[in-house]
């Protein structure tokens, strides 16, 4: 698989962000048309979905919405509000060290994928993270210290929500702490079920599994894949893993005393790394977060990219993906 990957920085929406829009909107509008137009909430609707649950990102919706043209139909999308489903595999976990680390795989369809590290100062809150829905993120580390990420919590069920990358944005551009990201992702609705972690800078995590029929459970646990407190969709936790990858990463945290670097690395080796790609569940990148120094690193399997909140670099990466080795460590 060989894929180009850019760091782009622009502290406030402008021309970077309007020709990523030009440049993606066609494959988005596809994705968000799929299922008609009249699937989808209209712009009013979407409009107060975000008034009543996530207000301070209004100014930033309304500056964007008129970056990528004023459209209606782009004005909906934007919004992330009761989009399409899609499905992603994904581990991630914290390591308990003296340097509190964020780790995570991110498994999806490399076809539906940015494939940018976007770097703002949106609002007044420096955020950099890996962008989808062209300003939400699926992980992401903001100023104050506070790392996230997600995975999809393994359940079929679709209600009315938001996607989640736009939750974890607002958690990104509103939130200092893991407490405040918990009350926060309690309390705005996810269109489908996902599992988000949270590490700040004090070292305090937490995962909370969301879904779109029952209240967020806010938890401890310090490994999250693709299923909640038990497994609800047999079929699909079969296929990838889930349980297995979940036994394997507690394994590693409770049973195996390794250094910080030994546990990154079996990111990067099955059976945390899936080489899945035509199913659309391979993994796509490895991040790793230290929320305390404001680093990002992005590894694969060849190649690896270190990036600095405080010293943001934009550039690109021509990653070519092989096929892993088979030893699981």
């Amino acid at each position: 698989m060989d894929v180009w990957w850019r760091a782009i920085t622009e502290a406030d929406p402008g021309p970077k962000w309007a020709g990523l829009f030009a440049e993606l909107w066609p494959a988005y509008r596809q994705w968000w048309l799929r299922e008609g137009a009249d699937a989808r909430p209209t712009y009013l609707e979407s409009l107060r979905a975000l008034e009543t649950h996530m207000p301070e990102l209004i100014p930033l919706y309304d500056e964007l919405c008129t970056l990528a043209g004023g459209g209606d139909l782009a004005a909906r999308f934007l919004s992330l509000y009761r989009p399409p489903p899609y499905l992603s595999g994904c581990s991630q976990a914290i390591w308990p060290g003296k340097e509190p680390v964020l780790v995570r795989n991110y498994d999806y369809d490399p076809r539906a994928f940015e494939s940018v590290v976007l770097h703002t100062s949106w609002l007044g809150r420096t955020v950099m993270g890996t962008s989808d829905g062209l300003w939400g993120l699926v992980d992401g580390m903001n100023d104050a210290g506070l790392a996230v990420s997600l995975t999809f919590g393994g359940r079929r069920v679709v209600g009315d929500g938001f996607g989640l990358p736009l939750i974890l944005r607002y958690v990104l551009q509103t939130c200092t702490t893991a407490e405040e990201a918990g009350r926060a992702l309690a309390r705005i609705p996810t269109h489908m079920s996902y599992n988000v972690t949270v590490l700040d800078r004090k070292r305090n995590y937490l995962t909370a599994f969301m879904a779109p029929d029952r209240p967020a459970a806010i938890t401890h646990a310090a490994v999250a894949t693709n299923h909640q407190e038990r497994v609800e969709w047999d079929a699909h936790a079969r296929m990838t893993a889930t349980v297995e990858r979940e036994r394997f990463l507690l394994q590693r945290l409770t049973l195996h005393v390794e250094p910080e670097e030994k546990f990154i690395a079996a990111f990067l080796r099955r059976p945390l790394y899936s080489s899945a790609f035509d199913r659309g569940f391979g993994t796509l990148y490895t991040a790793v977060y230290r929320p305390r120094k404001g680093e990002m690193e992005l590894r694969w399997p060849r190649a690896a990219w270190p990036l600095n909140l405080h010293a943001f670099e934009e550039g690109t990466r021509r990653i070519v993906t092989p096929e892993p080795r088979s030893r699981a460590s």
